[in-house]
């Protein structure tokens, strides 16, 4: 697995599923991440990560906690104004719209891809 930059790409869901992806890497992406945004299509990507919060957000997310392979420790449903507790495993977090992750089939043991447009990273 290389490493990744901030951009757009796909997540790819063991199972089939293709989801749109804005991947962030920067300290400065990670922190802004879905801030004073309405909503988001698809999920974010952060990387580094095994936390989040989600203070100022306009809307309840789904976090998934995934490990340094790719695949799912946790999911959660956060609603505003709250803090996650960290997980030790892990190592990236996805970010979408809450409950848009059950329609993905993102669950825990699940494995993930990410392909990266600008670079072409497959992992």
């Amino acid at each position: 697995m290389g490493r990744w930059r901030d951009g757009r790409g796909q997540l790819g869901v063991e199972g089939g599923a293709l989801v749109a992806l804005e991947v962030a890497t920067s300290y400065r992406a990670r922190t802004r991440g879905l801030l004073g945004r309405d909503g988001v299509e698809g999920a974010i990507l952060l990387s580094p990560a095994g936390s989040v919060h989600t203070f100022r957000m306009r809307f309840p997310i789904d976090v998934a906690y995934l490990d340094r392979r790719l695949r799912v420790i946790a999911v959660h449903t956060v609603p505003p104004n709250r803090l996650t507790a960290p997980r030790l495993r892990a190592r990236h977090i996805l970010e979408a719209e809450g409950g848009a992750m059950a329609g993905w089939g993102i669950r825990p043991g699940v494995q993930v891809r990410v392909r990266v447009n600008a670079q072409g990273d497959d992992t």
